[in-house]
């Protein structure tokens, strides 16, 4: 497969509602999407980046330019272009994980499209459907948050989780276990805390949580480790995990009993999937985060969450839990699940009208062959 150009877009998408964390508030999605074209077939990847640095170091604007200035010109000296051989083509250019996952995942996505080939069925799907849980932010008030947890309930999703920080924790807690008792119920709080707040995390144990997501720093391993000691929830870590090696890092220090995979965090699907195995070795189970993917990023993680090694529902939640309208064919859910594309590629393509009608920036940057 020769590639011949990719294009680069950007798109604002309104969200129902805005969506806040321990580190801002969202009430539009900006994300850029890739084409790539090549000589057999044309492919689509999303970047999970945001807006700003906050979740990791990486933005839109910055994915952008790295994409157009390093990481596409480097496959123009790919021969016989696959998506094996994108990660080895960029491992000099440092980070800029959702950059290159972006871009692996559109020659991905091609390479099926050609050969007629699902992505879930690339991967090891094992399962038509998926189970899907909602992540709910933090809210004004916890009447809001009960109400808007009560309507998540009724459509249907499998479990609930509620981002945390300083001041918004145990008490939120407390009123959901009150208000709609034993559901399954996690936490995330995104490096809201330090090392020493252990003992006020431990009040979180009584509520018997599914987890405790990334409670503390992306690079503080060794204090995930004293804190699992600690605490009797089960420590998942999120941010902490950019790779297979660090999953397996995180697994021999005891960080974590359970892992999130976001492929945009790590790289792509293919070290998701690594990661996937990793933890399926040490008997560790995984799920599938979201970061207010659109319908492309959607498709990409259903397909993932169908291996079997995911035993949590995932943040794959039904395209109107964010959007009002989806670029591609709305995900809907099913009895708390959504199926699994089985089409080729990603399964589903942008729908021209409604893509042009968000689209705020395009680049065409042109792959010369070696």
């Amino acid at each position: 497969m020769k590639i011949t150009g990719v294009e680069l877009r950007t798109i604002e998408m309104p969200l129902v509602s805005p969506f806040r964390t321990s580190f801002g508030t969202e009430s539009v999605r900006e994300a850029l999407l890739l084409r790539v074209v090549t000589d057999e077939s044309e492919g689509w990847g999303e970047c999970c980046a945001g807006t700003a640095p906050l979740y990791s170091s990486e933005y839109t604007h910055a994915a952008a330019d790295v994409l157009s200035r390093f990481l596409v010109p480097a496959l123009a000296n790919v021969p016989d272009l696959d998506a094996h051989r994108v990660a080895p083509a960029l491992a000099a250019f440092k980070g800029h994980r959702t950059a290159k996952a972006a871009l692996e995942t559109a020659v991905l996505d091609a390479g099926l499209r050609a050969r007629g080939v699902a992505l879930g069925q690339a991967l090891g799907a094992v399962r038509d459907t998926v189970p899907c849980g909602v992540s709910v932010g933090i809210t004004e008030s916890i009447p809001a948050l009960l109400d808007e947890i009560a309507g998540y309930l009724e459509a249907g999703y499998l479990r609930i989780k509620l981002k945390i920080e300083h001041g918004w924790d145990v008490e939120p807690v407390r009123a959901v276990r009150e208000r709609f008792g034993d559901i399954p119920l996690q936490v995330d709080a995104n490096s809201a805390y330090g090392r020493g707040d252990a003992r006020h995390l431990a009040r979180l144990d009584p509520f018997d949580l599914l987890m405790l997501e990334q409670p503390l720093a992306q690079d503080d391993l060794l204090g995930h480790a004293e804190l699992a000691t600690r605490i009797a929830t089960p420590i998942c870590l999120d941010e902490s995990i950019v790779s297979a090696r660090a999953a397996a890092d995180a697994l021999a220090l005891g960080a974590c009993r359970v892992v999130n995979i976001k492929p945009g965090r790590v790289g792509g699907y293919l070290e998701a999937r690594r990661i996937h195995d990793v933890c399926a070795a040490h008997g560790v189970p995984v799920w599938c985060g979201g970061m207010l993917e659109t319908g492309l990023g959607r498709a990409a993680n259903v397909a993932l969450a169908a291996l079997p090694g995911f035993r949590f529902p995932g943040d794959t939640s039904a395209s109107d839990r964010y959007y009002r309208t989806d670029i591609t064919p709305p995900f809907r859910l099913a009895d708390g699940h959504l199926a699994v594309p089985d089409g080729p590629g990603l399964g589903v393509t942008p729908i021209p009208e409604v893509l042009d009608a968000v689209t705020t920036r395009t680049t065409w940057i042109p792959v010369s062959a070696p």
